[in-house]
């Protein structure tokens, strides 16, 4: 099942959320900040250990910590590509953001969960052509699978949620 809302990803009561991160994985402005404030420095040493044992988390890939003070269980971060014309892979890098999410949630037991607008904000990413991206990578996972029972487009912005809602709605999944 695929959901779609319109407000605060930190107050989803959800098996995990997506963190849109830069790739220090050290917190920043947008969502991750907002992910980092909310759920309190738990997640910001669980962030630490993995940088000093792996290095910084790369372009599409995801790392997974407690959720800290959030009301969702997990916090799973992963790099968007920083928008520079779409020749550079960026709509590759972004369906990977999903798919690892997806898939990472999956090996950690998580059944649901809730994804940000990944990229569209300082990255840049232009918004109409990130739900392009997001709609299809997570509707074609999860046709592939039934490991996910729920996930969750949470929109902060209206314009983000009509994109999704206009991807949804062409894809026949609301």
């Amino acid at each position: 099942m695929i959901a779609l809302i319109k407000g605060d990803i930190t107050k989803v009561e959800t098996d995990a959320i997506v963190n849109a991160a830069n790739s220090s994985l050290l917190g920043g402005g947008g969502v991750d900040g907002a992910i980092h404030r909310a759920g309190g420095p738990e997640i910001l040493e669980e962030c630490k250990k993995i940088v000093a044992k792996q290095g910084r988390c790369e372009v599409g890939e995801a790392v997974i910590t407690t959720a800290g003070n959030l009301p969702s269980q997990n916090v799973i971060h992963t790099v968007g590509p920083i928008w520079s014309g779409g020749s550079k892979g960026e709509p590759e890098k972004l369906a990977s953001c999903y798919i690892n999410s997806l898939k990472l949630a999956g090996e950690n037991n998580c059944r649901s969960i809730a994804f940000p607008n990944i990229s569209t904000g300082v990255y840049g990413y232009p918004k109409k052509a990130a739900a392009e991206v997001a709609v299809k990578a997570v509707s074609e996972f999860l046709s592939e699978t039934t490991l996910m029972e729920k996930v969750m487009f949470v929109c902060f912005d209206e314009e983000n949620e009509q994109f999704i809602r206009q991807e949804l709605e062409k894809a026949g999944k609301i």
